[in-house]
């Protein structure tokens, strides 16, 4: 550990646990397993970092939980590691965490993610960068969200969520382009232009998906979140959602 992290009374870290510069641990806080906590972390009252998966299949592998830097956990977090020998939880930076949120065993998590509260993550989820969860949102496992997606509290995720996206409901369903999220990414408006037409095409037209988008390479330019966005949508093994019927 850090010469300089703070510890709150009654907090308990396991003798395998690592800890970056600067971090701070708030009260109640149990750090256990093969867990390893960038900079600048600030863990609050009661949250439990790195305790087994809650997988049947977990048979006391050794297996990892690795957090990034800068990342706010609010009070009750539950963060597991991975499953299998060598299996592995990633955390990037700069994510806020907010109470009695769950990231379960094999979750994949970029960096400047928001989970609100009550939010759940089943195992072998990914969370590409920027990715908003709301409140009691419940994300089914291997589902994949892209990155500047934002899904609506309460939501059901069964499908993979395609990036640039605003979803909603139970199960969730694409409503329109996150343009909140474009602008503050710095996205240019050709770019969000192309991005809302080819989201007409692809989730509103009514097109079966590969129409859809061999329709949206004839009509739409070469532009960049145009093409990672049909990426997205290619390597979907789940399936993508769409538009509400």
């Amino acid at each position: 550990m850090a010469d300089d992290i703070e510890v709150g009374p009654y907090t308990i870290i396991g003798p395998d646990v690592e800890i970056g510069r600067a971090t701070k641990l708030s009260s109640h806080v149990v750090i256990e397993g093969n867990t390893c906590i960038g900079d600048k972390c600030n863990i609050f009252t009661g949250a439990c970092v790195g305790s087994i998966p809650q997988d049947l299949k977990y048979k006391g592998a050794r297996s990892i939980l690795k957090i990034g830097c800068d990342n706010i956990i609010r009070e009750y977090v539950t963060l597991n590691p991975g499953t299998d020998e060598g299996g592995i939880t990633s955390i990037g930076d700069k994510n806020l965490f907010m109470a009695y949120s769950h990231v379960a065993h094999d979750c994949k998590i970029g960096s400047g993610c928001i989970i609100a509260n009550s939010g759940t993550l089943a195992g072998h989820v990914t969370l590409e960068d920027k990715v908003v969860i709301g409140g009691l949102a419940a994300i089914h496992q291997f589902t994949r969200v892209g990155k500047l997606a934002i899904i609506g509290g309460c939501s059901k995720v069964v499908q993979d969520i395609p990036p640039f996206s605003t979803c909603d409901g139970h199960p969730a369903r694409v409503y329109s382009l996150n343009l909140v999220g474009l602008k503050r990414s710095d996205i240019d408006k050709q770019s969000q232009a192309a991005l809302k037409k080819a989201f007409k095409i692809l989730f509103h037209s009514g097109l079966c998906l590969k129409n859809a988008v061999d329709k949206t390479k004839q009509e739409i330019g070469l532009f960049r979140e145009v093409e990672y966005l049909l990426d997205f949508i290619k390597n979907s093994k789940r399936g993508v959602c769409r538009g509400k019927e």
